[in-house]
């Protein structure tokens, strides 16, 4: 089994968007987030390293996505940065680019989009800078 590295185990569930609810608006959060509805808006987590998103069959964000961690069943229509890991499962679509440090594609996901990988020179922190509250952003080829 040399080679072969743990499957990650998702965080708790620290917050929940509920089937019926439609957020719009931006979300930052910490912990673990599960989608189930809709978000319009851009999702971050707020510099936590081990922050999960988690997209059901049923959810959808429409905005950009920056996270360490995500775990798509549903749709993203915008970009998607995750430093760490993205996980799409077979129902997933991403209408934009991904920008990954490790990606596990099921069969039957789509993404529209370019997958680029991020390497530790190119990756963006996650967190409010100390400069007036904007968040960090850095260049992707």
């Amino acid at each position: 089994m040399l080679g072969r590295s743990k499957k990650r185990k998702p965080s708790k569930i620290d917050s929940l968007i509920g089937h019926q609810s439609r957020v719009v608006g931006d979300i930052r959060f910490g912990g673990g987030l599960h989608v189930d509805g809709q978000i319009k808006g851009n999702v971050a987590s707020d510099g936590d390293d081990k922050a999960t998103l988690t997209v059901s069959d049923r959810g959808a964000i429409e905005g950009e996505v920056r996270v360490p961690y995500i775990i798509l069943n549903g749709v993203v229509r915008g970009d998607v940065y995750a430093t760490e890991h993205v996980e799409l499962a077979s129902s997933a679509r991403v209408e934009g680019d991904v920008y990954y440090a490790l990606i596990e594609m099921a069969m039957g996901a789509e993404v529209n989009g370019k997958l680029v990988r991020i390497t530790d020179v190119h990756r963006a922190p996650l967190a409010l800078d100390h400069d007036g509250g904007r968040v960090a952003e850095a260049e992707y080829e």
